[in-house]
């Protein structure tokens, strides 16, 4: 095209979509997100490869969006995205995203579908240029895997702004077109919104998320599924009873009473299906206690019960799924605060399974929550037990934000979390068990065990874990250190900087494969 004649028609569309624009204002207005894909090196034809939603839409509009891809500059590049306007009237804003090549497939060096991952992060740019617009209204090109795509919008337009005076416009993403995709795109609304529910609890400040005010969301939110979930809030006198004095010294420096929330998902038809069960960390704020922590970035240990978050936030999702399988959630929830009430380091404690505890550190107070829990847990006869927690510093340290930490005595357990992290994109890594870890923890002064390892900062991800392990006698248990993957800065594009809500849907993912499985 000549340079003169692309000019005046890039002009023109301009003109013309400014018109539109401001004329649409006082008018419901809708966007649009559809995909294009990045041509084979080899490839010598100059066309626009469209998504086959983008293809019938560029049909509606009689070649204009083709037309218009052309002139804006040069292909669209993976992540990358363009807002165009006046292109149809019922789409008067239309944002064209890259999704990279088609078919990319699942990535042996990445441990993760390569194509789905593009499609999220594609989405949530797009939905949230038009969501920048204010439009009330968007609908989204399945993108040939609506799961994904649902994903990516929805996960992309969720900011926590609920304590703000101004408010990000809300949003309801749609599947633009029918048939099919639909049922998988409500699927990937609820991943997304499973998450995000997790996302909403770990950012919210402590003062309004206390182990009271968590129990309670929590049972808010699985209240439509009575028929299938139970819900128990124990409180400290059955804490007591249960004879849990890790978890209780924990929480014997804060104001506000300790709670143990225990969720019952029964949605196997056989009620006698051995349950798959999730134990969660639920510090909801971590001062680390009289090993008080330094000041600077205390405040984002208002997230330190992300374990608890993600746990239940996967069984809120597999009970809108309607999972054939039967789930249990156990979520020790407390405070960590020092007063003079509070566990002073070097004093022996007893958990449940009756070893004694010496607690040379109180800011390593989740591994003893789980510690009780995890013994708990053994009295339901588990299929497998799962436990996930922002547990050490150390994991971060290790392996940063690229995936979970997982430390696992199955095989077969790591197997089912891997193959389902490589769906989600959430993905996990495994970790060493090994017994140079479980020397450093069991050789004690004063107890039969130390909660710190005795050479202090060094493996400080593996001593934890090999802690948990003496309160475990399942065969199937893993151990998810969310630590590194608490918050998100801008390592995953389709999350805003905030705290990130992994791995729920990895969790979820797992229990949809061993439901299928059963």
């Amino acid at each position: 095209m000549l340079p003169n004649l692309r000019k005046a028609l890039v002009s023109g569309i301009q003109r013309y979509n400014s018109r539109l624009f401001s004329a649409s204002q006082t008018s419901a207005r809708k966007g649009l997100v559809l995909g294009v894909y990045e041509k084979d090196k080899d490839d010598d034809n100059n066309s626009v490869f469209l998504t086959d939603a983008a293809a019938a839409f560029d049909r509606s509009v009689s070649g204009k969006l083709r037309e218009v891809l052309s002139v804006s500059g040069p292909p669209l590049k993976k992540g990358k995205s363009r807002i165009f306007y006046g292109l149809h009237q019922d789409f008067p804003s239309v944002a064209v995203v890259g999704l990279g090549q088609k078919g990319a497939g699942v990535c042996g060096k990445e441990h993760w579908d390569t194509s789905k991952e593009n499609i999220r992060a594609a989405v949530a740019a797009g939905c949230r240029q038009l969501q920048d617009l204010e439009l009330p209204h968007v609908e989204v090109d399945p993108c040939g895997d609506s799961q994904s795509a649902a994903e990516g919008a929805v996960l992309g337009l969720f900011e926590y702004d609920e304590l703000k005076s101004k408010k990000k416009p809300r949003v309801a993403p749609q599947l633009y077109g029918s048939g099919d995709d639909e049922e998988a795109w409500q699927k990937g609304v609820l991943y997304g919104e499973g998450q995000n529910l997790a996302r909403r609890l770990m950012e919210a400040p402590a003062n309004h998320v206390t182990p009271t005010v968590f129990a309670d969301t929590i049972e808010q939110k699985l209240s439509p599924f009575s028929d299938k979930v139970t819900v128990h809030k124990r409180a400290k006198s059955w804490i007591e009873s249960e004879q849990m004095g890790a978890f209780l010294s924990v929480s014997k420096g804060s104001e506000e009473p300790p709670v143990f929330l225990e969720l019952h998902y029964s949605g196997s038809p056989d009620s006698t299906q051995a349950p798959l069960v999730l134990v969660g960390k639920g510090v909801t704020f971590d001062s680390g206690g009289i090993s008080i922590k330094p000041s600077s970035g205390m405040d984002a240990m208002r997230a330190d019960m992300g374990g608890a978050a993600t746990v239940c936030s996967a069984i809120v999702t597999a009970a809108a799924l309607k999972l054939p399988i039967n789930i249990l959630a156990l979520t020790p929830l407390c405070e960590n605060m020092p007063s003079g009430k509070a566990t002073k380091p070097g004093d022996v404690v007893k958990a449940k399974n009756g070893k004694s505890i010496q607690v040379d550190n109180t800011d390593a107070e989740g591994r003893l929550i789980l510690a009780d829990a995890l013994c708990y847990a053994h009295n339901f006869n588990p299929r497998a037990i799962v436990n996930a927690a922002t547990l050490t510093g150390a994991m971060d340290v290790a392996l940063g934000s690229a995936a979970t930490g997982v430390f696992t005595n199955s095989d077969w357990l790591w197997e089912q979390l891997h193959k389902a992290s490589v769906i989600t994109g959430d993905r996990v890594w495994r970790m060493p068990l090994f017994q140079h870890y479980t020397r450093q923890v069991t050789e004690s002064a004063l107890a039969d065990l130390n909660n710190v390892g005795k050479y202090s900062r060094s493996g400080g991800a593996c001593t934890a874990a090999a802690f948990l392990r003496e309160f475990v006698t399942a065969s199937h248990w893993a151990h998810l250190d969310i630590a590194g993957v608490m918050s998100n800065k801008d390592e995953v594009p389709y999350l805003r900087k905030g705290m990130s809500g992994r791995p729920t849907r990895t969790l979820v993912e797992f229990a949809a494969a061993l439901a299928s499985e059963s």
